[in-house]
Order: C-alpha cells, then sequence, then structure tokens
C-alpha cells in the first residue's frame, strides 16, 4: 500500500503598511556594540572564513517569500532543500529535508536554544505560526557543520535568530490572502530606544486556510514580544513567544490508486459512518521564555548565558469505530461486553522542556577562541484520555494510558580558531555531549521502561585559504546521534545503538562584483543508522533497525549572475548518490503466517532525491517594482529503501512567479503590495509520502 501526498497551482497576495521614525545618525556611532550579532548565535554560528558548506538568509530575503506559509518553504530554494506540506498549501504541518536528511536529524535552534523536540528529536513549526516575521536572519548549515545546542546535527542545522537591536520605532501591519480561503494578518511594532536604555518589539499573528486536501484547515494564532535592556558594555533581554494550532488531521496521505479520481481525499475521520467526523483535530499550544544576558568584559573578552523554558501541552482527537474494549482499560460493562464499540479519544503531549546556554568569546589578534556549552530537562507526559461526554456511556473523562518521560542532556564544546598566515585559517572544535533518557512506559506497552544513557565525543577540523575573492575551505567532522523515542519500544535485547556520521566537506567560493558562485563536495559516511525495515520486534511493533553500512556522497553548486543593473540570475544544484550497503527487509507473510525476509544490496536511501535544483530569475526595471521566476526540480524518490521502482514518487519540476510594488515610499511611512502565484503550470505531483508491503495470494504487494 502506497500513500502519498501532494500539491497544486495557488495565489497569494499580500499588502504591507510599515511606519518608522526618522533615523538619528548619532545613534549609529554609540550603538555599535549594540549592532553586533548577539554571542548566543555567534556563538554556534559558522563564519565566512570556518570550512563548513553553508547559506544564510537575511530578512529582507524572507520577507519576499513571507505570505503565510511554513518557515521550510521560506527556505526551499537552498542547496539540497525538499519540502512537503500536509495540507498542500504550505500552512499547519510541513516537512523539511536536507541532503535527503529529515527533520529528526536536523539541528534547530531559536536564539542558540534548542529547538527540537527532545524525544522524537522532529520540529514542528506548526507549533510556531509565523515566527518567521520575527527572525532577523537565518544560517543554514549542511552537512555535520560547528557545535550547536540540543539535538546531534546528523546532516543540517538551522539557526534562527530574533534578537537584533531595533533603535527606530516602528509600526508594520500585513495582510496577506490567497486560494483555499488562505489568510494571514501579522501587526507589528517596536518603540525603539527608549531613554537610551530600553527597547520593546512585539507581534501579533493570525493565520488561516482551508487547506488544499478536503477539511485540511489551519486555525493559527501568535504572539511575540521581546524587551532589552541596554547598559554601556551589556544587555539583559526577555523574549515570550507562543503559538497556539488548531489543523484538522492531514497527515494520512491519498492512497495512490485515488489520485487520478479523488485527488484531495482525505482518510482522517472517515472511521465514522456518513459523513467523516469533524472534530478529527490537532490541537497544541507552545509557549517559550527565554532570558539572556550579554556581558562585554574587556576589548578580547565576551560572555552570554540565557535560561529558557519550553511550554508545551496538546492533543489529538480521533473517533475511532468498533474499538476492542481491552485495550483502554475500560470497566465491565454488559453493554459493551459483547460488542465493539465506537468511542472518542484523545492522545495528549504535556511536557516542560527547561535549561540554560552559556559561552565565552575570546578575540585577539590571528586567534578566536569560543567556549560554551549547555543542559537541558524534558520533563513530558504521554496519555491517552476519553472525553466526556462520549460515544460510549461513561460518567466522566478517562485516562487510559499514562507514561511519563524525562529526558537530561548537558554539553560542552570549545572551539579555536587561528590564522596561521594571511591566507590561511585553521579551525578546530570538540564537543561532549551526555544524555540521559528515562521512560517509563508506552502507550501499546506500559510497563515497558527503559532507561539510557549515552555519552558522546564529536570532534571536527578543517582549514580555509583565502585567495584574493575566493575562499577554499576543507573540513572533517564527526557526529553522533541517540535513537528517538519510539526506537526504544522494544525488548531489552533489542534495543537500538547509537548512530555514528563521518563527514568530509571541500569546496570554494567566488564573490566579485558581477558574480557569485561554489561549489561543495560532501561524503556522509554512516555508521548503524537507523531505518526502517519492516521488521516487527519483540514486542510487536514495527522499529527501525541499526544497518551498519550506509552513505551519503554529492556535490552541490551555486552560482549568481548580476547579468545588468535590472536582471538577476541565481541557482544551485546537488548531484547525489544516498546508498544503503546491506540490509533485510521484513514484510508481513498473510499466507503462512510471521515475515517474510529479503536481502538487499546497495539500495538508495528512501526520500533522497539524486537531483534537486532550483533557479530564480529577478527583474528589477524601477526602484519600485520586482518580479521574480523560480523554478525547483526535484528528481524521482523511493518511497523505503529496497529501491523499487513500483514504491516512488515521480520526479517534479514547478515554477512560481511573484511580483512585488512598493507603491509608496516616504521618510516615515511606506505600503507594499506583493502578487505569488505558485505551480502556475499547475504540475500535478507529490513530494511526500509512504509505503509498506505484505505476502497475500502468494504475491507481494
Amino acid at each position: 500500500m502506497t500513500k502519498l501526498l501532494g500539491t497544486l497551482t495557488a495565489f497569494l497576495f499580500t499588502a504591507s503598511l510599515s511606519l518608522q521614525a526618522q533615523k538619528d545618525s548619532l545613534h549609529h556611532f554609540t550603538d555599535s556594540i549594540r549592532n553586533l550579532p548577539p554571542l548566543e548565535v555567534r556563538s554556534i554560528r559558522a563564519s565566512n572564513n570556518q570550512p563548513f558548506a553553508k547559506s544564510n538568509v537575511s530578512a529582507s530575503q524572507i520577507a519576499q517569500v513571507n505570505v503565510g506559509q511554513d518557515l521550510p518553504f521560506m527556505i526551499q530554494n537552498t542547496p539540497s532543500v525538499v519540502v512537503h506540506s500536509d495540507a498542500g498549501m504550505g500552512v499547519g504541518y510541513t516537512g523539511i529535508r536536507i541532503r535527503g536528511t529529515d527533520a529528526t536529524r536536523i539541528n534547530v535552534t531559536l536564539n542558540g536554544i534548542p529547538y527540537n523536540d527532545a524525544e522524537s528529536m522532529g520540529t514542528y513549526f506548526v507549533d510556531l505560526p509565523d515566527f518567521s516575521s520575527s527572525v532577523n536572519s537565518i544560517q543554514i548549515q549542511r552537512g555535520v557543520g560547528t557545535s550547536s545546542n540540543g539535538a546531534s546535527a546528523f546532516g543540517a542545522t538551522l539557526n534562527l535568530a530574533t534578537n537584533d537591536y531595533k533603535p527606530q520605532s516602528y509600526l508594520s501591519f500585513q495582510n496577506s490572502f490567497g486560494s483555499f480561503n488562505t489568510l494571514k494578518n501579522t501587526l507589528q511594532f517596536g518603540t525603539g530606544l527608549l531613554k537610551d536604555k530600553i527597547t520593546i518589539d512585539a507581534r501579533l499573528s493570525n493565520i488561516k486556510s482551508d487547506g488544499y486536501i478536503d477539511r485540511a484547515k489551519s486555525d493559527l494564532k501568535s504572539f511575540y514580544v521581546s524587551s532589552t535592556y541596554w547598559g554601556d558594555q551589556s544587555s539583559l533581554r526577555l523574549n515570550v513567544f507562543s503559538g497556539k494550532e488548531k489543523t484538522y488531521q492531514a497527515w494520512y496521505g491519498v492512497p495512490e490508486e485515488l489520485l487520478a479520481t479523488q485527488r484531495t481525499f482525505n482518510p482522517a475521520g472517515t472511521e465514522k459512518a456518513g459523513d467523516p467526523y469533524d472534530n478529527q483535530t490537532d490541537n497544541y499550544t507552545q509557549t517559550h521564555y527565554q532570558l539572556f544576558y550579554n556581558k562585554k568584559w574587556s576589548p578580547y573578552w565576551s560572555f552570554n548565558t540565557a535560561f529558557f523554558l519550553t511550554r508545551g501541552i496538546g492533543y489529538y482527537e480521533e473517533y475511532k469505530a468498533s474499538v476492542n474494549v481491552s485495550e483502554y482499560n475500560l470497566p465491565s460493562n454488559p453493554a459493551w461486553n459483547s460488542i465493539n464499540p465506537n468511542l472518542i479519544r484523545q492522545r495528549w503531549l504535556d511536557n516542560h522542556f527547561y535549561g540554560q546556554i552559556i559561552s565565552w568569546l575570546y578575540e585577539k589578534g590571528a586567534q578566536q577562541l569560543t567556549i560554551g556549552g549547555g543542559w537541558n530537562t524534558y520533563d513530558g507526559n504521554h496519555f491517552g484520555k476519553l472525553p466526556y461526554p462520549n460515544l460510549i456511556p461513561i460518567t466522566s473523562a478517562m485516562i487510559y494510558y499514562d507514561n511519563n518521560a524525562i529526558k537530561k542532556e548537558a554539553n560542552m564544546y570549545a572551539k579555536w580558531q587561528y590564522q596561521i598566515h594571511s591566507d590561511w585559517n585553521s579551525f578546530l572544535d570538540i564537543q561532549y555531549r551526555n544524555v540521559n533518557h528515562n521512560m517509563f512506559g508506552f502507550d501499546h506497552t506500559p510497563n515497558l521502561n527503559i532507561q539510557r544513557k549515552f555519552d558522546f565525543i564529536n570532534p571536527k577540523a578543517g582549514i580555509t585559504y583565502t585567495k584574493g575573492k575566493t575562499i577554499y575551505y576543507s573540513s572533517f567532522a564527526i557526529a553522533h546521534k541517540e535513537p528517538n523515542r519510539d526506537d526504544f519500544e522494544a525488548g531489552i535485547t533489542q534495543q537500538p545503538k547509537q548512530e555514528v556520521l563521518y563527514d568530509w566537506e571541500t569546496g570554494f567560493t567566488k564573490k566579485d562584483q558581477l558574480f557569485e558562485y561554489g561549489a561543495n563536495i560532501y561524503v556522509m559516511n554512516y555508521k548503524d543508522q537507523l531505518v526502517l525495515t519492516g521488521i516487527i520486534n519483540d514486542i510487536g511493533a514495527y522499529t527501525r533497525t541499526n544497518v551498519p553500512k550506509s552513505n551519503r556522497i554529492g556535490i552541490e553548486m551555486e552560482a549568481l549572475h548580476k547579468i545588468n543593473s535590472q536582471l538577476t540570475s541565481s541557482g544551485n544544484i546537488t548531484l547525489s548518490q544516498n546508498k544503503i550497503e546491506n540490509f533485510t527487509e521484513y514484510i508481513d507473510d498473510y499466507d503462512k503466517g510471521g515475515q517474510k525476509a529479503i536481502q538487499h544490496k546497495n539500495t538508495d536511501i528512501t526520500l533522497s532525491p539524486a537531483l534537486t535544483g532550483s533557479h530564480v530569475f529577478s527583474y528589477t526595471p524601477t526602484h519600485t517594482w520586482r518580479f521574480n521566476f523560480t523554478t525547483k526540480y526535484v528528481s524521482k524518490q523511493y518511497l523505503d529503501n529496497t529501491q523499487n521502482e513500483n514504491r516512488i514518487l515521480k520526479a517534479y519540476w514547478t515554477q512560481d512567479i511573484s511580483a512585488e510594488w512598493k507603491c509608496i515610499q516616504r521618510p516615515r511611512w511606506n505600503a507594499l503590495l506583493q502578487m505569488h502565484a505558485l505551480n502556475i503550470f499547475d504540475h500535478l505531483y507529490e513530494p511526500n509520502g509512504y509505503t509498506y508491503s505484505y505476502v497475500y495470494g502468494g504475491s507481494v504487494t
């Protein structure tokens, strides 16, 4: 059985009105220290002369594509990136892969603070609607990259920063609307520098969409508030931001056989007879508290620390037909003892994630030393609830499973950069991570308690050579990653091992007045990578399995050409090979019972296209008009690790156009109109999906 998630043509329009106070030229001199990137960001980002593959996205670049879609869609045209949307519009649940690496292996930080879910290690940007409107810059590191905070970077890093200094007061109101009743409203304002000491910045956002997939509605709300006290050589900042989402479930995909006739079919809620259940929804609220202190002790030493708390609570609700009452710990009742009743259930998450990050920076002459680290604790409760009233005769809400988990992590790192010669820079980086994960039961195995401890040492080293406007670099890095929560749902003898990645990166970049171009070759060798093989473990759960050897090898190329003062051409392309050397596939055998084992050698890794590319033509006829024509290509992708041509996502090639008109430009206020037409040739494609096989009637499906 194969299920796919597709998309189509869409139109989005944006109107923005901004007011800003007159700039005071005196501030530019006195605020020079304040205008430096905050240390919590500098300490984990890669600078221009550090030997890593990276892309930097500025606030102005984000603004060009910020029309209400989720953050992955705003960086989809950077090298090696593939994105998808459950609802088909880029609003609601979305996903991202970089070099074929999924979101659970991509380290994400918000102002240096870990964002990945501590247990699943995924990132759910739906929980932070319109966070992009508060982001000042994004750095994407491909490969292991430099040491960061939180989950291991096992293929890529996303570093988002919001803590820029904004000395001028401003007010901005943005409205976007488009296909499928998509609507985005954003109000932003800032006080500027008050009494030469305080700044306050805030945002309110509302996003709604009906989605392309049937019933795939999204209702998203968020706010962001940041207040900073600025001293002469220090700053104290408090960030509070929150997102609340309600989305109709659309993550099941469309069965392949329905794509031609019912492309928008959504199986969610259809266990209910007649019309689908109307409250088959996902509901979650996530609130972040971040407190930063920065201090410049001397001309050479700087210090930063931050404390944080992320509070998450929510559930998804389902209509379940003909259930086995023994699975829900229901009391004995003659009304349902002889039948399988229908019921409504909710599956809850209630968690706190808190900790601290810290860093010191020493800069003098030819050397730069960064020492940092942090600790964090995740305390999460997983429980199932039968709400009251329900379809079955219960007198109050009932809990049918209740599992707790505590995960603790501590890390420290040291990074040393030294200019060996005027043209040569060396870079050394070593990180130690300690992880303790205690799980007290799982949904289907409440009595299974797992305690695992991991100690990782992750070294990195590289060198950079600069000749004129060309930078050459080479680096080697090792990363370790602990398994995800679901991987541990196995017996003691089948517990997963840690994964290891050995990453080589070599490349160059060149920039001059009219041309910018570069290339990067990467070799990523994995030991004990966890992949899906179809195996059922000794407690009856499908689980990922460690495979001894696998790899990703590729080349990334980028170029930009300023053809003239009005026309710019830019693009990137990635060619790669993504292989598992040897593994055994297991498929359920309904003819003979049990599972059938099939050996595979040198097969492609699932959802890892061999070719991705993006290109943008930008035409600016006047200082008030800009037009973009964007094209994106993704080659075919296999839905599992068997390289079966019957289980693929076909290659797709899409084209978008956008227009921007700065209709009013005044010294203190301006207005902007944008139009985006996505997939203008209405190419029907599927960027994501999943499959499973079984033996029945003597054949494999």
